[in-house]
């Protein structure tokens, strides 16, 4: 099971976590797994570029299965906004696969 933790300080996801494989198809053919890589890399991407921010990024190697992603605590106030509401966005589509696939995907947040 995919297992994503969003961490929140006053309301705003500063962090999050996504560990675990969803083994809901073959290797290669898993959509849950393929939905959520997107979701998550894509929303990693997109704050690198729109908000021009470095994010602290730790991940698995080869094997997968583990992404934690943090804002940096010091950022200009419009990027620091964009970057949160870019991670609001992610964990609203990661919640619209939890809605259909919860056997694969939990998520929670501290």
């Amino acid at each position: 099971m995919i297992q994503v933790v969003i961490n929140r300080v006053d309301q705003k996801i500063k962090a999050f976590e996504v560990s675990g494989h969803a083994d809901s198809g073959p290797m290669g053919q898993d959509l849950v797994c393929a939905g959520v890589s997107a979701i998550t890399f894509g929303a990693v991407n997109a704050i690198i570029k729109l908000c021009e921010i470095d994010p602290i990024i730790d991940q698995a190697g080869d094997e997968g299965g583990y992404l934690r992603v943090e804002l940096p605590t010091e950022l200009p106030f419009m990027s620091k906004e964009k970057a949160e509401w870019l991670l609001e966005g992610m964990l609203v589509s990661l919640e619209t696969i939890e809605l259909d696939y919860d056997q694969f995907i939990s998520i929670s947040e501290k």
